[in-house]
């Protein structure tokens, strides 16, 4: 009697498991030290077995980072929907971004940490195309932020993009540093307990994209928001 084909939700959840020891792997051995061999023997399977879901060890690697970019989007949708004001919503992105860190930070260091692969790395390769969902995906979540400011502010012509681009990557590095200092222990021998500063982190972060956000209405001429 022929084997019953699983379902498409079976298939995820082996899909799911086999990334999972992958990021396990990842994290104890390197990304250079990651071999689908070695991921076969913490399975307790056949490494072609893993090819009846992955093409290759790169589409396996992409489709991890993918999945953590779609877990930090939905964190900040479930964020946002706690708050109707634009600016408070900023505020839950910044808390929301910093507790994805904090909490899961595997993914997170393989997402925006370490040296690893990207986009431009498999351009012209027959990975490009799974390379560029994943890139659309992170992108997905830079916009969301970029979205959430142009809200504030309004719609106006005069709002230049690539201001809200820089404000986002300043507000970022002010984030990414504490995270990755937390999860590489680097803020241990500068701090006796560097996990307590992190709600003074998110406040001041707030408070600086809520002041240069201000400012910046009050330079292009908007209606200065206060919320």
């Amino acid at each position: 009697m022929p084997k019953a084909q699983r379902s498409p939700e079976e298939i995820q959840l082996v899909r799911d498991d086999i990334m999972s020891k992958a990021l396990e792997l990842i994290t104890s051995d390197g990304y250079d030290g990651f071999s689908m061999r070695k991921l076969a023997t913490r399975l307790g399977i056949a490494a072609k077995t893993i090819y009846n879901y992955f093409q290759n060890q790169d589409e396996l690697y992409l489709c991890l980072l993918t999945k953590g970019f779609e877990q930090l989007y939905e964190c900040y949708e479930i964020a946002v929907g706690r708050h109707k004001k634009p600016m408070n919503q900023i505020g839950a992105v910044i808390a929301a971004y910093i507790e994805f860190g904090l909490e899961n930070p595997n993914i997170y260091n393989l997402m925006f940490t370490w040296h690893v692969p990207k986009f431009n790395d498999y351009k012209g390769t027959p990975m490009e195309n799974v390379a560029r969902h994943e890139l659309n995906t992170a992108l997905k979540c830079f916009n969301f932020a970029i979205d959430l400011m142009r809200d504030y502010l309004g719609d106006s012509p005069a709002i230049k993009e690539d201001t809200l681009q820089v404000e986002l990557i300043q507000i970022w590095s002010h984030m990414h540093g504490y995270v990755a200092g937390i999860n590489n222990t680097l803020l241990d021998y500068l701090h006796e307990n560097p996990l307590s500063l992190k709600q003074m982190v998110i406040d001041r972060a707030f408070r600086n994209v809520r002041s240069d956000l201000t400012a910046y209405q009050r330079r292009i001429g908007l209606t200065v928001i206060l919320d």
